[in-house]
C-alpha cells in the first residue's frame, strides 16, 4: 500500500476479529519499523510492551472499560518510556558516532535533560507519538486495522505490566483485522482553520 493511501485509510477501528492471529515474523517486522521512528538525540527511549498473555490482556480489559479491542485485537502494544535514559544510555547510542562527535553529544544531552523534568517527560511522549504513528501506518500498509487508546487506568495498567516507577505509559495500540467498517469521518477541519502562516492573527 502507498504511504499516501495508507494515511488516508487508517481509521480508529474497536471491532476486532479474535480468530485472527498476526504471526510472530510479522509482529518483529511491525515492531522494526515502529523503531526507525525519530527519537531525541538518539536516546530511543520508547519501550514496546506486547501483551500476549489472554489473562493479563482480560485484566488489562477490566480497566479499560471493558473495550473489546483489548483481548481481540491480534496485537496489543502499551507505548512505555524510559524517562531516565538520558542517563542511562547516552554514551551507549553514540557509541559507534565518530568520538568528535560523541564527545559533543554526551555532554550536551546531560545539559539539556538534568534537573528538567517536564522536558525529561515531554520528550519520551513526542518520541512514543511519533512511533505510535509509525506503527499504525505499518500495521495499515500490511492491510491491517489499527486502534491508538488512552481510556484506561494509567496506575492500574501500570501495576499489572509491573511499570518500573522511572517508566511513563503515552497510550496503548490494539492492531489486527477489522470485523466491521467504520463510520465515515465525522467531520474533519478545514486548512483555512487549522494552518497557520508564520504567526498567529498576522
Amino acid at each position: 500500500m502507498h504511504i499516501f493511501d495508507a494515511i488516508r485509510s487508517r481509521r480508529a477501528v474497536k471491532y476486532f476479529d479474535p480468530e485472527f492471529k498476526l504471526s510472530a515474523e510479522k509482529q518483529t517486522e511491525l515492531l522494526d519499523l515502529a523503531m526507525q521512528s525519530p527519537t531525541a538525540f538518539n536516546l530511543q527511549h520508547w519501550r514496546f510492551v506486547v501483551v500476549d498473555d489472554p489473562k493479563i490482556r482480560q485484566q488489562i480489559r477490566a480497566v479499560a472499560w471493558d473495550q473489546a479491542q483489548v483481548t481481540d485485537a491480534s496485537m496489543l502494544v502499551i507505548l512505555c518510556a524510559d524517562v531516565n535514559s538520558w542517563e542511562k544510555n547516552a554514551a551507549r547510542v553514540w557509541a559507534g558516532a565518530p568520538d568528535a562527535v560523541r564527545e559533543m553529544m554526551v555532554p550536551a544531552i546531560d545539559a539539556y535533560y538534568r534537573d528538567k523534568p517536564q522536558v525529561q517527560r515531554d520528550e519520551i511522549m513526542r518520541s512514543c507519538g511519533i512511533a505510535g504513528q509509525t506503527l499504525m501506518l505499518a500495521a495499515r500498509a500490511m492491510d491491517l486495522d489499527s486502534c491508538p487508546m488512552d481510556g484506561f487506568d494509567f496506575d492500574a495498567v501500570a501495576k499489572i505490566i509491573q511499570l518500573p516507577a522511572d517508566h511513563e505509559i503515552a497510550f496503548m495500540l490494539a492492531i489486527g483485522k477489522k470485523t466491521r467498517d467504520v463510520w465515515p469521518k465525522p467531520g474533519q477541519l478545514d486548512q483555512t482553520e487549522v494552518v497557520i502562516r508564520n504567526q498567529f492573527g498576522a
